[in-house]
C-alpha cells in the first residue's frame, strides 16, 4: 500500500478528473471499469489517474478476480484533511488576531469611527 504523500495528493488533485475519480470512490469501492462507465475518460485513462492517486497515498486496490477494486485510503484521506484543518485553524487564528486588536491602518478612503466618511474627502459631483 502506498503511503500518503502530501505533496503528490495536493498535485494529484489539481487534475478535475482525478477529482472526480475521488467523487465516485467516496461513494462506494469500484473497479475501473465501473468508473470509466461514470465518467468521459477511457479505461486506460482512469487507469492512469488511479495510478496517480495511488502513488500519492489516496487510493488502495485490492484484487478481485481478475478485477481489481479501487477504494479511498482512509489514511491517505484523514491526513489530507489533518492538513486542511491546519490550514483553517491558522486562518482562524489570524482572523480573531485580528479582530482582537485592530489598528488605525486601514484604508485611507475607509469611513472614520464613527461610521461617517469625512465630506471634504468625499467625491462631489464633476463640473462640466
Amino acid at each position: 500500500m502506498a503511503t500518503y504523500q502530501p505533496d503528490e495528493a495536493w498535485g494529484a488533485l489539481g487534475d478535475p478528473n482525478r477529482r472526480a475519480i475521488v467523487a465516485c470512490l467516496a461513494e462506494r469501492p469500484r473497479a475501473v471499469g465501473e468508473l470509466a462507465d461514470d465518467l468521459p475518460i477511457s479505461r486506460p485513462a482512469v487507469s492512469q489517474h488511479l495510478r496517480v492517486l495511488k502513488e500519492a497515498g489516496l487510493v488502495t486496490d485490492q484484487a478481485a478476480g481478475t478485477r481489481r477494486i479501487y477504494r479511498l485510503n482512509p489514511t491517505g484521506v484523514a491526513a489530507l484533511r489533518d492538513q486542511l484543518d491546519t490550514y483553517w485553524n491558522r486562518a482562524l487564528a489570524g482572523y480573531q488576531d485580528a479582530v482582537a486588536s485592530p489598528d488605525d491602518t486601514g484604508p485611507a478612503d475607509a469611513p472614520s469611527a464613527g461610521g461617517q466618511q469625512d465630506v471634504t474627502d468625499a467625491p462631489g459631483p464633476e463640473k462640466p
